[in-house]
């Protein structure tokens, strides 16, 4: 407990540090194979890796520059989007005075107090917020330039550290992370633009504006699983709220999202990421408040492929396996062993429940 306590207490001290490097050195795994597949045409390391970088890095202001184009038509007709808003919020608060008797004024000044509040709580906290974060994001191609130089490096140092015996081992384990953490990325940047492409084409049948920018906003916040698919959803909602007669609308663009994350679920992501970070729901969620509270949002971002890369090393040591083990999806063998009551089954039911737990006793033991 003194160990993980003061871990959980430099984590959060050192975030400006270890956040930027963490991700810079999940991007190097991604972006790692073009780098390779270059140094092996002939080209040098440094112009290798240099190359890579700025390619990844065209593809990010290529992504910024379309935001940023969307959002300047968005505020070119923030007037109009303002009184339609109004327009509803008036509505809301009529509902809100014949269903529990609220006064508008007083909510209105409610809403006033309380925004005035948090501005004036939080505005400079904010503002240094962004300020620390954009410092910390021009860090993160210079840390990527650097893990791929030295990546030959690093692994000497580990077998320094480890010791020339446990060599086998320490390279099955950095292969297991490089192949999980690889191919988790690259199938989630796949995902996203799927998903992002059946969002857009959802919205632009509903009519709602600003589609491409909803659509593809909403595909991008799957980097927070479970949750980030409802806080995509609410934009264009809203937006429907705003600028559609009907409420219908809305309801329209709630269903289709609600469609669209089934079939992301249960048939996208599965075949394209598939198996590669086998981790129970459970433990998922768990992740992403415990990243919530000592990263906050990136920590929420950085939950997953964090804990998948503990299963890895917890697997491959043999005291740690039952922590790899609780963090792992159970087999179906084992649910089928537990899940019913063997009192209401049928004999031959029983029979053969009875003989997949044997089973799983015996591999167990």
């Amino acid at each position: 407990m003194v160990v993980v306590t003061l871990g959980v207490y430099w984590m959060i001290y050192l975030r400006g540090l270890l956040v930027p490097i963490i991700v810079a050195s999940l991007l190097s795994v991604l972006v790692s194979p073009i780098t390779i597949q270059l140094e092996e045409k002939g080209v040098p390391r440094i112009g290798a890796i240099s190359l890579t970088i700025v390619l990844f890095l065209g593809l990010i202001a290529g992504i910024l520059y379309f935001v940023t184009l969307q959002i300047s038509e968005m505020i070119a007709i923030w007037p109009e989007l303002l009184r339609k808003g109004r327009e509803w919020l008036w509505e809301l608060q009529l509902m809100g005075y014949r269903t529990f008797g609220f006064q508008p004024t007083s909510q209105m000044n409610k809403l006033q107090e309380m925004s005035a509040a948090v501005l004036s709580d939080s505005g400079s906290a904010m503002l240094l917020s962004t300020t620390a974060t954009l410092a910390d994001t021009l860090l993160v191609p210079l840390y990527m330039f650097f893990m791929l130089y030295y990546r030959n490096f690093f692994c000497s140092f580990l077998y320094k550290l480890l010791g020339r015996e446990e060599k086998r081992r320490i390279n099955r384990i950095l292969l297991r992370i490089y192949d999980v953490v690889h191919n988790y990325l690259a199938g989630l940047f796949i995902v996203m633009v799927i998903v992002g492409s059946l969002n857009t084409i959802s919205l632009l049948v509903l009519d709602i504006e600003y589609a491409v920018f909803f659509g593809f906003f909403a595909a991008l916040l799957l980097l927070i699983p479970y949750i980030g698919v409802i806080i995509g959803s609410l934009l264009p909602i809203t937006m429907a709220l705003i600028t559609k007669d009907s409420p219908m609308y809305a309801v329209g663009v709630a269903g289709a999202f609600m469609v669209i994350q089934f079939i992301e679920g249960n048939f996208i992501t599965p075949c394209i990421v598939g198996s590669k970070i086998s981790i129970n729901p459970l433990m998922a969620i768990i992740a992403l408040v415990l990243g919530s509270i000592v990263w906050g949002i990136p920590g929420m971002v950085l939950a997953l492929p964090l804990i998948a890369i503990l299963k890895v090393v917890f697997d491959h040591s043999e005291r740690l396996k039952p922590f790899g083990y609780i963090l792992g999806e159970p087999s179906g063998a084992e649910m089928a062993a537990w899940t019913a009551d063997d009192d209401d089954a049928p004999a031959p039911k029983k029979q053969v429940r009875n003989k997949i737990a044997t089973q799983v006793i015996d591999e167990v033991a």
